[in-house]
């Protein structure tokens, strides 16, 4: 098997956040979109594909439970409008998720689980643009790790996390990994 076929090997430095830390981080991160966004009608949120939509509809829910309303959602698959398509082995399908999104004029908050070059949020502003023009656009992630390659910054954090270049932040999410925690974990290679 060849190096870049096989994966690193990881070993696990500790666990950053449980389930019930993570809900409560949520909790608390729904309360300042209500806060911030002075509980827009016309607020969205879209979850960033894969551990973005859960977060999204998460959100949604506890925003939907504080306001009395329902908070719309959407979700957005980058992998068509990543800068890194070079660097990997296969050219990935491009599959529209969510074709009748209407973004135009709406308080957009875009979410993902980390942050961390900045990279993929780029390739998500591009997609949403691609749906529409919205009225303003924020940024919400369960975990900020640094590393900026790009000016982007979160509006919502629900933990910063300093971490260094060889260490990988793993968001599990019951809705796609059945288990719920965020760990760090470091590459061995």
């Amino acid at each position: 098997m060849s190096d870049a076929i096989r994966s690193p090997k990881l070993r696990e430095k500790g666990r950053l956040l449980s389930a019930s830390e993570i809900e409560r981080t949520l909790v608390r991160l729904a309360h300042e979109i209500v806060e911030k966004t002075h509980a827009s009608e016309d607020l969205l949120l879209v979850g960033i594909k894969r551990r973005g939509v859960p977060l999204a509809t998460r959100l949604a829910t506890l925003i939907a439970s504080i306001e009395k309303r329902p908070v719309d959602t959407g979700v957005l698959d980058i992998q068509f409008y990543r800068d890194d398509l070079s660097t990997h082995d296969e050219r990935p399908i491009v599959r529209s998720v969510d074709q009748a999104m209407d973004v135009n004029g709406r308080d957009v908050i875009l979410c993902d689980d980390v942050l961390y070059t900045g990279r993929t949020i780029r390739a998500a502003l591009d997609a949403l643009f691609d749906h529409g023009r919205p009225r303003r656009v924020q940024l919400a992630v369960l975990i900020d790790r640094g590393h900026r390659e790009l000016p982007i910054e979160a509006t919502y954090v629900g933990r910063n996390v300093p971490t260094s270049s060889r260490e990988i932040i793993e968001v599990k999410f019951r809705e796609i990994d059945e288990d719920e925690q965020v760990l760090l974990v470091e590459r061995l290679d």
